[in-house]
């Protein structure tokens, strides 16, 4: 048996746990949303906590039905949203503290990174992830319920180095089709929802202004006010789909013309795409840019097989 790597991600959104083996094929990967109360809008902290201890033990147990614990020969863990100092969300803790716990155990190493990091590693499809010459591989939009961020991209000896060079200085893409959602009375997260009826509607309304994008970043919280206003005011359901068609044209139009901008200036080939917002189906069939990369839908969300694949590069180096 090849030795396997275990990934463990804990977002405020979700509860993943991957396994891949020494080629990086997925062995075992499950990911599961945090219930959340119908209404509600997201999750406090020490919910997100909460709900993230008493979902791992249940995953674990799952994962070592199919794999033996004694083939794991090393354990990837997100520990914090972005890797700089002032980067810090308890959810993550439920597994950071799992995987000591199990390093512990094992006697096995435990490798730290941090959430961005796994999402640029699951999103990306090029295959030389151990370049660590510094130099500038690509650019990088994460699109997330809680981020909206277009990073320069470069692999270092511990995993990615990411600077922030555009996006939202407001809510984020996600927020933003998250409050929408919850608003028309789904529940969250509400992404999946507006997705489908933006793909069988079509846009004939104009209700949202051109997004001005300033220097690669760009405000969305007047798009939300602009909308919610619109939903109280009381419209038929076709005006309803419309507007939601139209949404996702603009978001796409924001993502290619942002795309453009910072491609032109910090001289990038190649975009890649990720994140829950990444996985919509309309948006990737309204983005038709053969510089403008997506990833495998199922591990464009929230997963732990970027971390698994991170903890992989880790032990062979």
């Amino acid at each position: 048996m090849s030795r396997l790597f275990l990934g463990i991600d804990t977002s405020n959104y979700k509860t993943s746990l991957s396994i891949v083996d020494e080629n990086a094929n997925i062995v075992f990967n499950k990911s599961e949303y945090l219930d959340v109360k119908q209404g509600e809008r997201g999750l406090r902290q020490s919910d997100a906590f909460f709900k993230q201890s008493n979902n791992l033990p249940v995953f674990v147990r799952e994962a070592f039905e199919t794999v033996k614990a004694s083939d794991i020969a090393a354990i990837g863990v997100s520990t914090r949203p972005r890797r700089v100092e002032v980067s810090y969300m308890p959810c993550f803790l439920a597994g950071h503290n799992l995987a000591k716990e199990l390093g512990s155990a094992l006697d096995i190493p435990v490798y730290e990174f941090s959430h961005q990091e796994g999402h640029v590693k699951s999103g990306r499809s090029i295959s030389d992830d151990n370049d660590n010459s510094g130099t500038v591989l690509s650019g990088f939009f994460h699109l997330s319920g809680g981020t909206t961020e277009f990073l320069l991209c470069e692999a270092d000896n511990q995993g990615y180095n990411l600077e922030i060079v555009g996006g939202t200085k407001d809510i984020s893409m996600g927020q933003l089709l998250d409050r929408i959602g919850v608003e028309l009375g789904y529940s969250f997260p509400s992404g999946m929802y507006l997705d489908k009826i933006a793909l069988e509607s079509k846009s004939s309304s104009s209700i949202i202004p051109k997004i001005k994008i300033d220097d690669g970043f760009f405000n969305l919280s007047g798009v939300e006010t602009k909308l919610t206003r619109y939903l109280q005011e009381g419209h038929t359901e076709e005006e309803i789909n419309s507007m939601i068609a139209e949404l996702f044209n603009k978001i796409a139009k924001l993502l290619i013309d942002s795309a453009d901008y910072l491609i032109n200036k910090y001289k990038i080939d190649t975009v890649y795409m990720a994140g829950g917002v990444a996985s919509s189906q309309a948006i990737r069939k309204l983005i038709d840019r053969p510089y403008i990369r997506f990833g495998k839908p199922e591990l464009s969300g929230d997963n732990a097989v970027g971390i698994a694949m991170l903890a992989l590069n880790q032990y062979k180096k």
